[in-house]
C-alpha cells in the first residue's frame, strides 16, 4: 500500500516538474510570427512534414496550390493534393467552416497543429490564405528530408479593414516583375489593400487606350534630379516607361489571387504636369508644358472646363474597367490655385456656380466627379486636401498631414484611411541620417511606427467606425531601384502590419523586436534587402581629457560588446575586435563598426572618417548662440573632427540665423600654425549663403586679439564655400574666427527680403 502511494505520489512530482519544464520552455520560445496571432497556445510534441503529406483541400483551391508552391520551392518536397481523406497519412488540412472563435469575421482563422495534423480552418478564402502565411512563418528554415512544426493552437483575426501599403511609380517606375514581388511582401504581412500611385508630375504610367499620348508622351521626361533636391542637379537622360492594360489586368489578378485589392491612384486637378504635357488643351494657359524633371508643386494643374470634365471621365472610365476596387483615389493634394486665379474660365465658372472662391472651386471640381464615379458604383477616396471648400458627398479621406484631417472626416460621418506623415511615411529616414541612403526628411524608426495607434482619441466610439484602418506610403523621389524599395519599406512594414492587425502593443515593444530579428532570418532567405537600422549603431565624439584628439563612443540597443570596429583598409569581420570602451581618435582615419551576432554581421557597416588639427577636441566658445536644429546647437560640432554632410544636416553642422557666427578656440596653450580651413555651405533654395566676410583673429591671452586674415565674399564664392587660408607662422594659444552673416536674401533668390542662414561645418587649424 505505501509503495503505491509512493509511487503515485512521485508520479505527480514529475507531472508537476514536466509542467513546470513545458511552461518554462513556452515563455522562452520566441516565434517568428508578424503580425502577432490574437490567441496563441503552445502544445508538446510536433508535426512532421515530408514528401508523403498531403494537402486535403479543394484542388482547385489557389491557397492549396500556393501552399504546395512555396514548399516545393523551398524544401523540394512536392506534396499531392487531395480532396478525399487518405488514413494514416500526414496531413495538412485546409477546411471553409466557421473556425473555433468568439471572434468572427471573414478574415479569421484557425491553425491547429498537432503530431498527427495541421489544420486550417476559415469562413474564407482569405482566411486560409492568412492561416497559410502563418504556417510558412512557423517552418523551419533549415532543410532536411523532413521538417518538424512545433505543435500549436492559433486562432485569430484582424481589427482593422483598411490594411495597406503605398507604391509610387510615377517618379521611378519599376517593372512588373517588382510589382509583383512588392504585392507578394504585402501578403506575408496580411496586408489587403495596395495603394498604387500610377499618375503625377514626372510620369503618367497607366496605358489609357482612347489617350494614347498620355504614354507616349507623359510617360517619359527629359532626365531626372541627381542627389537632393537642395543640390538642383539634373541629368540628361531621358526616363519613362508605363503599364499596358495587358500588364494591369495581370498584376491586378496576381494580387487578388493572394487577397489583396489594388487602389489605384490618378491624381486631380493637381499634380497634372506629365497630362498636360501630352493634352495641355486641358491646362488654364495652354502650356507648352514639360514633364517634370524635379520634384515638388507645380502651378500648372487641370482647368476646370467642360472638355476636361469629358476627359477626365474618360480615363475614369478605363481605370474602372481595369479595377474592380470598392475606392478609386484621385489625389487632390497639393493643388495650387495660382493659375485658376488668373484664368477667365475658372472665374467664370466660380460666377455660374455661386462658388465662394478657388477653394470651393476645387471642392466643386472633385464632387463632380466624384458624381460620374459613383454612377459606376465605385467611390472615391482622396488625400486630407480634399476637406478644402467641402468634402464631397460620398468621399473617403486618406488624412496625412497628421491626423487632424481624419478625425474632422470621420466626425463628419465619412470613412477614413489614417496614413500621417509623422508615423506612416516610409520614404523618411529610419536611422542616423548621415548613415543611412539619401531620404526626403523626417525620422520614422521602427518603433515609431510600431507606436502608431489608428484610431484617434478624439473621436467617439460611433466616429471611430469611420476609421478603416491604416496605411504605410512609399514616395520615390530618392528611391529608384528595386532593392531600395525594399530597404525603405522592410522592416517598417511589418511593423505597420502588426498595427493595423490590431495587436500591435507598445508595452511590449521588446518582445516585438525579439520576433523580427528572428524573422530577418526569413527575409534573409528571401534574399530581400532590408534595412538593419533596428540594430542601428550611434556614435558621439567628446574631447579627449588629455587634450590629445577626441573619443569616438559607440552605442547599439542591443549588447554594445558585440560591436566591432576597423581602421582605415583594414577589413571589418569576425576577426576584428570588440568595442569595449571610447576609441581614442588622434590621427587622420576611417573607423568603420557593425554589430555581429551568432556569427553573422546583423547591422549594415558605419563608416566614419576623421580629421584632426591642432584644434580638434579643444574648448570653443561662441558669441552668438547657434540655432539648436542643427547639432543642437552645440559648438564642439565645429572641433570634433567630422566633416559635415552637404545633404544631412541634422549633425555636424551649425547654423546661425541674423546672427554672425564669433567662436573662440582655445588650443590650450601656445601652438605654431600656419594654415585654417573652414567649410561653408550655400543652398539658395533652403535660404543658407555665404558669409559677407571672413575674419581670422589670434591672440596669446584670450584678451588682446589681432587680425591675421581676411576673406571678402567674393574669395568665399570662388572656393565654393570650402576656405583654406595660409598666412605666416603664428604662435598664438586663441584663435577667432568672424563670419559675417549675409543678412536679409537678395532679389532673384528664394525667400528674398528673409533673413537668410550662415552654415559652417569643421574648423581645421594646421
Amino acid at each position: 500500500m505505501i509503495e503505491k502511494i509512493m509511487k503515485r505520489f512521485f508520479l505527480l512530482i514529475f507531472i508537476a516538474i514536466s509542467a513546470i519544464e513545458l511552461l518554462a520552455q513556452s515563455a522562452q520560445i520566441v516565434l517568428p510570427l508578424i503580425p502577432k496571432p490574437k490567441s496563441i497556445n503552445l502544445e508538446k510534441g510536433s508535426f512532421v512534414v515530408n514528401n508523403s503529406t498531403i494537402i486535403l483541400a479543394d484542388k482547385n483551391s489557389f491557397e492549396a496550390k500556393y501552399l504546395k508552391e512555396c514548399i516545393q520551392n523551398y524544401y523540394g518536397f512536392n506534396l499531392s493534393i487531395s480532396e478525399n481523406y487518405v488514413k494514416d497519412a500526414s496531413i495538412i488540412s485546409l477546411s471553409l467552416a466557421i473556425p473555433d472563435t468568439t471572434v468572427f469575421d471573414k478574415e479569421a482563422y484557425q491553425l491547429l497543429i498537432n503530431p498527427n495534423r495541421i489544420s486550417i480552418t476559415a469562413a474564407g478564402t482569405n482566411g486560409l490564405f492568412y492561416g497559410i502565411q502563418t504556417l510558412l512563418q512557423l517552418l523551419p528554415l533549415e532543410k532536411n528530408k523532413e521538417i518538424k512544426v512545433g505543435c500549436v493552437n492559433i486562432i485569430d483575426a484582424p481589427k482593422y479593414n483598411w490594411r495597406g501599403m503605398h507604391l509610387d511609380v510615377s517618379r521611378h517606375f519599376f517593372q512588373k516583375a517588382f510589382v509583383k514581388k512588392y504585392i507578394d511582401y504585402l501578403a506575408m504581412y496580411k496586408m489587403n489593400t495596395f495603394h498604387w500611385h500610377l499618375t503625377d508630375d514626372q510620369g503618367w504610367r497607366i496605358e489609357i487606350k482612347k489617350y494614347p499620348k498620355l504614354t507616349d508622351i507623359g510617360g517619359w521626361r527629359k532626365g531626372s534630379m541627381v542627389g537632393h533636391y537642395n543640390e538642383q542637379k539634373i541629368d540628361s537622360f531621358l526616363y519613362g516607361g508605363y503599364y499596358t492594360q495587358d500588364d494591369i489586368k495581370e498584376i491586378v489578378a496576381y494580387a487578388a489571387e493572394r487577397h489583396i485589392t489594388i487602389v489605384p491612384e490618378i491624381e486631380f486637378p493637381g499634380h497634372a504636369m506629365s497630362a498636360i504635357t501630352a493634352y495641355p488643351e486641358f491646362s488654364c494657359t495652354g502650356g507648352p508644358f514639360e514633364v517634370a524633371t524635379t520634384w515638388g508643386v507645380f502651378d500648372d494643374v487641370f482647368c476646370p472646363k467642360e472638355e476636361t470634365f469629358t476627359f477626365l471621365e474618360d480615363i475614369l472610365s478605363e481605370v474602372i474597367e481595369l479595377f474592380p476596387s470598392q475606392y478609386i483615389h484621385i489625389g487632390g493634394d497639393e493643388c495650387p490655385k495660382t493659375r485658376w486665379k488668373t484664368c477667365k474660365n475658372c472665374q467664370s465658372v466660380i460666377k455660374r456656380e455661386g462658388l465662394k472662391d478657388e477653394d470651393e472651386l476645387q471642392s466643386y471640381f472633385i464632387t463632380r466627379l466624384e458624381k460620374f464615379v459613383n454612377s459606376k458604383n465605385r467611390k472615391i477616396i482622396g488625400w486630407d486636401e480634399i476637406l478644402e471648400g467641402g468634402l464631397a458627398p460620398n468621399a473617403a479621406v486618406m488624412s496625412w498631414r497628421g491626423t487632424k484631417g481624419g478625425i474632422e472626416a470621420a466626425k463628419l460621418k465619412h470613412f477614413v484611411v489614417m496614413s500621417p506623415g509623422s508615423h506612416c511615411y516610409f520614404d523618411h529616414y529610419q536611422g542616423e541620417p548621415k548613415n543611412e541612403p539619401i531620404a526626403i526628411g523626417g525620422f520614422t524608426t521602427v518603433e515609431k511606427v510600431y507606436s502608431y495607434q489608428p484610431t484617434p482619441k478624439e473621436l467617439s466610439a460611433d466616429e471611430s467606425k469611420y476609421i478603416l484602418g491604416a496605411q504605410g506610403n512609399v514616395w520615390t523621389e530618392y528611391i529608384n531601384l528595386p532593392e531600395n524599395v525594399e530597404y525603405m519599406a522592410l522592416p517598417r512594414m511589418a511593423a505597420l502590419a502588426e498595427v493595423v492587425w490590431g495587436t500591435a502593443n507598445t508595452k511590449q515593444y521588446q518582445d516585438f523586436e525579439k520576433r523580427l530579428t528572428k524573422h530577418f532570418d526569413l527575409l534573409d532567405h528571401k534574399g530581400i534587402n532590408y534595412s538593419k537600422s533596428i540594430y542601428q549603431i550611434t556614435t558621439k565624439v567628446s574631447p579627449n581629457k588629455d587634450g590629445s584628439g577626441i573619443l569616438l563612443n559607440i552605442a547599439t540597443a542591443f549588447d554594445v560588446n558585440k560591436i566591432k570596429y576597423s581602421f582605415d583598409d583594414e577589413p571589418l569581420n569576425l576577426n576584428s575586435p570588440n568595442y569595449f570602451s571610447p576609441l581614442i581618435i588622434d590621427k587622420n582615419t576611417r573607423v568603420k563598426v557593425a554589430y555581429f551576432e551568432n556569427g553573422k554581421q546583423k547591422s549594415s557597416t558605419i563608416e566614419q572618417p576623421f580629421y584632426i588639427s591642432k584644434s580638434t577636441g579643444k574648448k570653443i566658445t561662441l558669441k552668438f548662440n547657434a540655432s539648436e536644429k542643427y547639432s543642437s546647437g552645440n559648438p564642439f560640432a565645429l572641433v570634433n573632427g567630422v566633416r559635415g554632410d552637404s545633404v544631412r544636416r541634422q549633425s555636424d553642422w551649425l547654423g546661425f540665423r541674423i546672427n554672425n557666427l564669433e567662436a573662440t578656440i582655445d588650443l590650450q596653450k601656445l601652438t605654431p600654425f600656419s594654415q585654417i580651413k573652414l567649410n561653408f555651405l550655400k543652398d539658395p533654395a533652403n535660404w543658407i549663403h555665404y558669409p559677407k566676410r571672413l575674419e581670422i583673429m589670434v591672440s596669446e591671452d584670450g584678451k588682446s586679439f589681432i587680425t591675421i586674415g581676411v576673406v571678402g565674399g567674393d574669395d568665399i564664392r570662388a572656393m565654393k564655400g570650402n576656405v583654406t587660408i595660409n598666412f605666416t607662422a603664428q604662435n598664438a594659444r586663441y584663435v577667432k574666427i568672424i563670419a559675417v552673416h549675409s543678412g536679409k536674401i537678395a532679389d532673384g533668390n528664394p525667400g528674398v527680403g528673409s533673413d537668410s542662414w550662415l552654415f559652417i561645418d569643421e574648423i581645421l587649424i594646421d
